[in-house]
């Protein structure tokens, strides 16, 4: 209840002057609305949390495996081309000519020439045939390549090896080699254009002879001359 400022009369809520001594009647203002305090706010922003960045080492090494890989692949199949390729151009350039029994090849890097005739071998093979006895036409041939002549010619005897390596010894007294067994000897002579093997074993009551000279194409002097 209010009450007259001058007079203390009790008044009622609204009433404006004071019914007994007519006073003007004060009203207080209302309070004010208390409202509720808001947080305040950080002036600092909070740092959001962030996925972790992704490593690159081991896509790294991966990358350069796979690299490394398909370098060598790469390389492989190059050379594979160019082995292809050169194999193509010998074959395109090598040409086999045949007559009788000489057979000659000729290539990119030089002509083969091969014959199976003993009396061919004979003729090229530089080194005296052994007296008597018969050239065999298994285990005779030429072959020459670049400057490289190749001549091996196959005799048979009914003489011990012993008195076929008593004729071909004083024929070559500087011999690398020089062994004589019971039944087999072998002769290996070299110089600067000849290189002459000489093999005599005996089988079946008779001796295998098997004479080689490996020479220079132009070479035309015998190491038994």
């Amino acid at each position: 209840m209010a009450f007259c400022n001058s007079c203390g009369t009790s008044i009622d809520p609204g009433t404006r002057f004071c019914s007994k001594c007519g006073a003007a009647v004060l009203t207080s203002a209302p309070a004010p609305a208390v409202t509720p305090a808001t947080p305040a706010r950080s002036a600092t922003p909070v740092a959001s949390a962030s996925a972790p960045a992704p490593t690159s080492g081991g896509g790294g090494a991966l990358k350069a495996i796979l690299i490394v890989v398909g370098v060598i692949i790469l390389v492989g199949i190059l050379g594979i081309a160019s082995l292809g390729f050169f194999a193509w151009r010998v074959a395109r350039h090598t040409h086999v000519r045949q007559n009788g029994e000489n057979v000659k090849v000729e290539t990119p890097f030089g002509t083969v020439e091969s014959s199976n005739d003993p009396q061919a071998a004979a003729h090229d093979l530089g080194v005296d045939p052994y007296p008597g006895a018969q050239a065999m036409k298994e285990g005779s041939a030429s072959a020459s390549f670049g400057g490289v002549r190749t001549v091996s010619l196959h005799f048979e005897t009914t003489d011990s090896a012993d008195k076929v390596c008593s004729f071909y010894k004083p024929k070559f007294p500087n011999a690398m080699v020089m062994s004589t067994q019971s039944d087999q000897c072998t002769i290996i002579s070299n110089d600067k254009n000849n290189m002459v093997t000489i093999t005599a074993k005996e089988e079946n009551g008779k001796t295998q002879i098997v004479v080689a000279n490996v020479k220079k194409a132009d070479a035309a002097s015998s190491p038994s001359n």
